[in-house]
């Protein structure tokens, strides 16, 4: 007769030895608290030193670029100007649920392997970082560290604390206490189960438990382990914004203080613009958007750029007889002119935001173009920033007559660093995003077909001329009431111009809008129209017409793949 006997693993064990089959809440909430630990000092380190980036940005800006084309034009058009923080939320949200899991593990007695999934946060975290041209490696890697360390500890703090006040619950003492649902899904054991009786338990307390190895951890009971998870909570929640604060760029980099005051007086400039240029109605979109107030879209989840002006230089090479370089001072010797343009986002939603006028500064694009000398084949203009943006236009365009230009000014200012100081892209005519490169430092001649930019690569249109487009801002001021209302707008459809704007009540006729003097073609104009309102709910429509005599369409169409077309509407309630 054979007698076979089986053995299994060993169970496994928390801090104090207790046996546990699988985490409870307790290890779940303490992981989530330290993970979300780590994520806030992370965002506070890198608000207060600039050589450390934000991971949670970083990761996100590695992330993007390899996401199917197709999921990131659905998030451009759902989301506009909030992929940011979604994408960011959506991180955070990950690595917190990945601490939950350390947090399991750390309940079973598993330390080592929630540690090095601690460390694994850290690690993803630098290593996006280093794609950032602005990181400091060494004080990044040592912020990263400690905040990943300190995540690690909490957690065990919270979870060792609460499996101690456990055990201390079960000592024998004929009375019965009902666990905490916040533990419920735990199985335990102890030397006297395991011996064959079943001691009573008793109410848990918060005392200090002195374990086998002669080490002692503090006992929370239930209430105490909930009020210390929650102020670390709160205290994370309180770093990371404070990190993203501190961390916001400045309106105007610090730099450009000294760039102002060195800013020589363009050799062409614009008179004043006149004030029949500007309609005076309440509501109404200004003229010129003010910096603080322009619309502002680019790939930069890190945050802009922080570019030191002083060893800036422009490189344009490629398809040319003579491949140039130019520092800053070296640009603006070749003299400043200046243009009022209408820039334009392609993600921009009918009768949406992302538009603004402005009057720029700046060096015009085809002398340098001239000068390097373009050769045949060179039939797209390819500007890169200094985090790696793309954008191409055809090399025609530079050289037609228009003002494209290198901006290095805007509205009187040194470009804000949001708006690409020290230098942009400005094209009149192109929607950004395949003209509009910020934080210029490369212009690179190729053919045609021999080069697909950032947008082009996400299944947008390689040509993205702006669209013919009006859009209301204002029904009346306050409350309508019955009675001749003043509705007001802008309207814009740049290098060809507006010739008309009408609006139209309802379903009724159309009625011509006064228009504002245009500055020229490539600039917006403003509209005002008296329409006769009767009580209750109408819809007032407006529509432009271009300088070419073409009605924009009235059929809306998304934003994707060329910008979006239609009649703006709005719904007036009127008493």
């Amino acid at each position: 007769m054979t007698t076979s006997t089986s053995t299994s693993a060993a169970p496994a064990r928390d801090a104090i030895g207790t046996v546990r089959t699988r985490p409870s809440m307790v290890g779940r909430v303490a992981g989530v608290v330290g993970a979300g630990a780590s994520l806030g000092l992370a965002e506070l380190f890198a608000g207060l030193s600039a050589g450390v980036p934000s991971l949670v940005d970083a990761v996100a800006a590695q992330v993007v670029p390899i996401l199917p084309g197709g999921l990131v034009t659905w998030a451009i058009e759902t989301l506009g100007a909030s992929d940011r923080l979604v994408i960011g939320v959506t991180i955070a949200a990950v690595v917190l649920g990945l601490g939950a899991v350390a947090g399991g593990m750390l309940e079973r007695g598993r330390d080592a392997e929630a540690a090095t999934m601690f460390a694994g946060f850290g690690l993803v975290g630098v290593v996006a970082a280093t794609a950032d041209i602005a990181t400091d490696l060494v004080t990044t890697v040592v912020a990263v560290v400690a905040a990943s360390v300190l995540g690690f500890l909490l957690a065990r703090f919270l979870v060792r604390g609460r499996a101690a006040n456990r055990a201390s619950s079960r000592v024998p003492t004929g009375a019965g206490a009902a666990r905490s649902r916040i533990d419920e899904p735990a199985t335990t054991t102890d030397d006297a189960s395991s011996a064959g009786s079943t001691p009573a338990t008793a109410p848990a307390t918060t005392m200090d438990v002195t374990r086998t190895d002669g080490r002692t951890v503090v006992g929370l009971d239930r209430r105490r382990f909930l009020a210390a998870a929650g102020t670390v909570g709160v205290g994370a929640v309180a770093a990371g914004a404070a990190g993203r604060m501190l961390g916001r760029p400045p309106a105007v980099a610090p730099a450009a203080a000294a760039v102002a005051e060195n800013l020589p007086t363009p050799t062409s400039t614009l008179p004043p613009a006149p004030a029949a240029a500007s309609l005076d109605v309440p509501g109404l979109t200004p003229l010129f958007v003010p910096n603080d107030d322009f619309y502002r879209i680019d790939t930069a989840l890190t945050g802009p750029p922080a570019v030191d002006v002083t060893t800036w230089r422009l490189r344009i090479h490629g398809m040319v007889g003579e491949e140039r370089s130019f520092g800053f001072e070296e640009l603006l010797d070749r003299g400043l002119v200046e243009s009022d343009v209408t820039i334009a986002c392609v993600s921009n939603k009918v009768g949406g935001g992302l538009v603004g006028n402005a009057r720029w500064t700046g060096i015009p694009l085809a002398p340098l173009l001239d000068e390097v000398g373009v050769l045949d084949g060179g039939t797209q203009l390819v500007g890169r920033s200094v985090d790696g943006f793309t954008v191409g236009f055809p090399t025609d365009i530079a050289r037609d007559g228009r003002d494209a230009m290198i901006a290095v000014a805007m509205n009187g200012d040194p470009l804000p660093v949001a708006h690409g100081f020290p230098a942009r892209l400005i094209v009149p005519g192109l929607y950004g995003y395949v003209s509009a490169t910020k934080w210029l430092s490369d212009i690179e001649l190729t053919g045609w077909d021999d080069f697909d930019a950032y947008w082009i690569r996400r299944t947008w249109s390689k040509e993205g001329p702006i669209k013919t487009q009006s859009r209301i801002d204002a029904v009346g001021s306050g409350q309508v009431t019955a009675g001749v209302t003043s509705v007001a707008g802008v309207a814009w459809a740049p290098t060809r111009g507006i010739e008309q704007v009408e609006v139209r009540l309802d379903d009724g006729p159309w009625q011509d809008a006064m228009l504002s003097q245009p500055l020229n073609d490539t600039t917006w104009v403003q509209w005002q129209a008296d329409v006769d309102l009767p009580a209750g709910d109408h819809t007032v429509t407006v529509r432009a017409t271009d300088g070419t005599g073409t009605i924009q369409p009235e059929p809306h169409k998304p934003e994707h793949p060329d910008g979006a077309e239609g009649w703006h509407q709005v719904r007036v309630g009127v008493a």
